[in-house]
């Protein structure tokens, strides 16, 4: 429930942490900028054509006694504002005055809005993963163990190849030529993290093609597509949700371990694996390497703990009795 609330929540991210205002209401007009249209700051007076500072207008709002109010999120940053204070070098500590609730990284950044952020990319990424990886490993996989023979000799040998193929350095070539992006990392991680649910098909899907059921399937004429998607893939089904949690923990990782080497998601993009190299990079500033720390730990806890359970749910041998 609340790994599920969680990721409901980043959905909705800009309505609790943004530096623009939830709701505007200026000079009897009403303005709802999160979800809107750039609003110059001239419009409410401020004298300028880029966009409304809103923690400004708040401030200018109760200053000049000006007909209207703003309504903030609960943390008035976005991801990628600098807040630098005259006179002092970030980090910052984290502080209640100045809505900084976990303090700022190296560069005056709000590490919450970060760590949020940072999230819905994570989770999402690895999601988008997970669909892919079960795409292709359980389409190949099933193929490899339905047919057998030579299809499966071949794809056997593909895959212990393949395997064998540094991924790191390959991530490391293809960063050096392009930028990565999110769909450019989904797809160089899929190349390399489908082999492994392959081998799971594989076995599942022989096992239950020398069952009686199968064979008279064959023998009542049914293809190919009818018996692996009606009768074998709903008979496995008990791998593919076993693994779901444990594959969007490898997920989230991936992603963190690559930002953290550098070789992930391009600056200035929230990302956890940022935060966490800014943080052993700047001990002194505690407050940037424990707010993630903490982060991944009781993320990647509830995760873990989700795929013990299903696992557990899905044990032949916890409801085997021997007499």
């Amino acid at each position: 429930m609340i790994i599920t609330l969680l990721i409901f929540m980043s959905l909705a991210s800009e309505l609790m942490v943004n530096s623009r205002a939830l709701l505007v209401n200026y000079d009897g007009q009403w303005y709802f900028p999160s979800y809107g249209a750039v609003i110059p700051g001239e419009v409410f007076g401020l004298g300028y054509k880029y966009e409304t500072n809103y923690r400004d207008l708040q401030k200018s709002i109760k200053d000049e006694v000006t007909e209207g109010w703003v309504l903030m999120p609960i943390v008035p940053y976005n991801a990628f504002e600098n807040d630098l204070i005259e006179g002092k070098y970030p980090p910052y500590a984290p502080s209640i005055e100045t809505q900084h609730y976990l303090g700022t990284d190296t560069v005056g950044r709000d590490i919450t809005a970060r760590l949020v952020y940072g999230f819905r990319i994570a989770i999402f990424f690895s999601l988008f993963l997970l669909v892919c990886n079960y795409v292709v490993g359980t389409t190949i996989g099933c193929l490899m163990g339905y047919w057998g023979g030579l299809f499966d000799l071949l794809f056997q040998r593909l895959i212990e190849i393949w395997s064998n193929i540094p991924f790191l350095y390959v991530i490391m070539i293809i960063a050096s030529i392009i930028v990565p992006s999110f769909w450019t990392l989904i797809l160089i991680m899929v190349a390399f993290s489908w082999m492994s649910m392959t081998w799971y098909m594989r076995t599942a899907t022989y096992k239950e093609v020398a069952r009686d059921y199968v064979m008279a399937a064959k023998a009542l004429g049914a293809s190919t597509p009818r018996i692996i998607l009606r009768h074998i893939l709903p008979n496995t089904v008990s791998i593919l949700i076993t693994f779901i949690p444990f594959s969007v923990a490898v997920g989230i990782t991936a992603l963190t371990s690559l930002d953290f080497l550098g070789f992930g998601l391009p600056a200035p993009t929230p990302s956890w694996g940022e935060l966490l190299r800014q943080g052993t990079e700047n001990l002194q500033s505690p407050w940037i390497v424990s707010s993630v720390v903490i982060s991944m730990i009781l993320v990647l806890t509830m995760v873990t703990f989700i795929g013990e359970a299903i696992r557990e749910a899905f044990d032949p041998k916890r409801f085997t009795l021997y007499e």
